[in-house]
């Protein structure tokens, strides 16, 4: 399918199924966080999966090409973002299999079915309002901070979608997992799988990783950390896996 590009987009190769992603690398372009956190979750082929905050798509192609799922859906409120991903999904001819919505995370059980999909995953805004350095860039600062949303406005959404004893999958900083766990479990969503995630093995972490289910009981496991590069430069046999190299 031929797909004509807008100004300053590219087309990135994902090393899966043939598949192809739209990016604008002057707007915001997904990072290895939403790579990594595919690579944690998983689902079944009967799965419905809702993908919250899907900017430009990534996540949703990525699960259907690793677990082929009955169908996915993409939330996005930036008509920008959304537009790349309904793009990307009709380039890989995933029309009949993806769907991108473009609406608010926080109207979300307006959208969908109360209790309607199998698996929920969340790559969210990780900086608390002013915290960091927030980007001029409105695409880039949305992404990356709580401008639009919170984590807790994303778990209730969560525990409201979700069928009982659905996955519900997200990436987010270490800095903020007290704050995380509380909320998660105030929505009744258990951790059950948590995963730290090191740029270098004698560095801190940065990211983890986080499995929750709805109206689990209280148990977790802590995987083994994950790291990222053996040197600069130099992934981890790992996450060359996780990217399919």
């Amino acid at each position: 399918m031929t797909i004509i590009l807008k100004d300053n987009e590219r087309l990135d190769d994902l090393q899966r199924n043939g598949y192809k992603i739209i990016q604008n690398p002057d707007k915001f372009c997904f990072g290895m966080d939403a790579v990594l956190l595919t690579g944690f979750a998983h689902a079944g082929k009967e799965d419905k999966l809702l993908d919250l905050g899907t900017g430009t798509g990534i996540i949703p192609i990525l699960m259907e090409a690793k677990y082929h799922c009955a169908h996915l859906t993409g939330l996005e409120i930036q008509a920008e973002s959304a537009d790349m991903a309904a793009r990307s999904v009709a380039l890989n001819n995933l029309t009949d299999k993806i769907d991108i919505v473009t609406g608010d995370i926080k109207e979300a059980d307006n959208i969908f079915r109360s209790a309607s999909f199998d698996c929920i995953t969340c790559n969210p805004p990780y900086m608390i309002g002013q915290h960091g350095i927030t980007n001029p860039d409105a695409l880039k600062a949305i992404a990356r901070h709580e401008v639009l949303c919170t984590f807790e406005d994303v778990a209730r959404q969560t525990a409201k979608l979700l069928k009982p004893g659905g996955h519900f999958f997200l990436v987010h900083r270490p800095f903020r997992l007290a704050e995380i766990m509380t909320t998660l479990v105030q929505y009744k969503l258990e951790p059950k799988r948590m995963q730290l995630v090191y740029p270098y093995v004698d560095r801190e972490p940065n990211m983890v990783l986080l499995e929750a289910v709805r109206g689990g009981k209280s148990r977790m496991t802590v995987e083994k950390p994950l790291i990222i590069f053996q040197e600069p430069g130099v992934y981890m046999p790992e996450i060359c896996d996780v990217y399919g190299y």
